[in-house]
């Protein structure tokens, strides 16, 4: 998989902009403030329709304007991929891929795959459990994208069934218990399924994540991963019934996949609390090179590789093991401090007030 060229018409920061990209790597430099992180973002955008910034769609169409342009041109398994989205500020957008209209964003999925690190990533160590989770179901679906439905049925189903036990006012009535029946039966039927799922992408992960972050360190660092589903040991079906009356007195559903965590250990230490900023900066950075790597061997194809302000992070020891270590396909990155000695991009883009040139 390979970007070629992109082009922005009223995006961020952007009236309009023509990029073209080297097939290896590709480095954006300025200074902070200037677009670089925007270019990340509008080619995050083609690969699942959404921000890994989080904003919403309105915050992405420069101010003025009715609706931002973002166009991609590209190869996968070598035949040409043109992706061209309209992003509305107010009311729904269009993409279409090769010339056609999808109807469905999940028709998206698969086209263009990306991996992303950016500098909020630090919360996937010390922060709290959703943002683990969320790691590991974006890793399911760019390596095989029909878990997004899986996703999705999850979420309209935990929504159901906290409706109802909210409703329930603490009683268990016939009406209600009849009625969480049909709720339990597909909760735990799709639950499972994502848990297990969860698991078996656990496994693969940790050899891909020990191994990343030793190269990223420059020494062996012995890292463990595991997945924390205490409910999986008796069963979803056996874990409901035993939290039912607390279920109906506090109105939400406390046992499930979206209860699980991803739990990390440096050096057999917990990460979270005991290892140091740099430390869980690196991990972060880790954990996406380890899912990368995890999703390529998975698709055969490596997706692109976008590390925003990725230099930031690192010390100047582990800024060369990361650019030593750079794992084969494309790769984009921006710095706003230059590049670490050694390094040998094929292309370098100077970014400023954006405005894009090459140099």
């Amino acid at each position: 998989m390979r970007l070629a060229r992109l082009w922005l018409t009223d995006f961020r920061s952007y009236a309009s902009a023509d990029i073209a990209f080297a097939p290896g790597l590709t480095a954006l430099l300025g200074q902070n403030g200037e677009g670089k992180t925007n270019v990340m973002e509008a080619i995050g955008y083609l690969a699942t329709l959404s921000s890994f910034r989080g904003a919403p769609s309105d915050a992405l169409v420069r101010s003025g304007a009715s609706s931002a342009i973002v166009r991609a041109e590209g190869e996968r398994e070598g035949r040409q991929l043109l992706i061209e989205a309209e992003i509305a500020a107010t009311g729904r957008g269009r993409v279409q891929v090769n010339k056609q209209k999808l109807a469905r964003t999940r028709d998206l999925l698969g086209a263009l795959r990306v991996s992303v690190f950016a500098p909020d990533d630090v919360e996937l160590v010390k922060g709290g459990p959703a943002e683990r989770r969320r790691y590991l179901d974006d890793a399911l679906v760019a390596r095989r994208p029909a878990f997004d439905s899986l996703r999705s049925d999850l979420d309209r189903i935990l929504r159901q069934r906290n409706a109802l036990l909210k409703q329930s006012g603490g009683r268990l009535s016939p009406e209600v218990e009849a009625t969480l029946m049909v709720w339990d039966a597909k909760f735990i039927e799709t639950g499972e399924a994502l848990a297990d799922a969860r698991y078996e992408l656990v496994q693969e992960l940790g050899p891909a994540l020990d191994l990343a972050y030793s190269q990223v360190a420059g020494r062996p660092v012995p890292v463990t991963v595991s997945y924390d589903a205490p409910w999986r040991e008796q069963g979803l079906a056996a874990a409901l019934e035993a939290a039912r009356r607390d279920e109906l007195r506090r109105g939400v559903s406390l046992v499930g996949p979206h209860r699980d965590d991803l739990v990390l250990h440096l050096d057999q230490l917990p990460s979270r609390t005991h290892a140091s900023q740099g430390e869980q900066r690196s991990l972060a950075l880790s954990l996406r090179l380890g899912a990368h790597r995890v999703v390529t061997d998975a698709t055969g194809s490596p997706p692109i590789l976008l590390l925003d302000d990725v230099f930031s992070e690192l010390d100047p020891d582990r800024s060369a093991a990361l650019l030593e270590h750079l794992p084969p396909g494309q790769t984009v990155l921006s710095s706003a401090a230059g590049l670490p000695p050694g390094a040998s991009p094929e292309l370098v883009l100077r970014v400023s007030n954006a405005t894009i040139r090459p140099e």
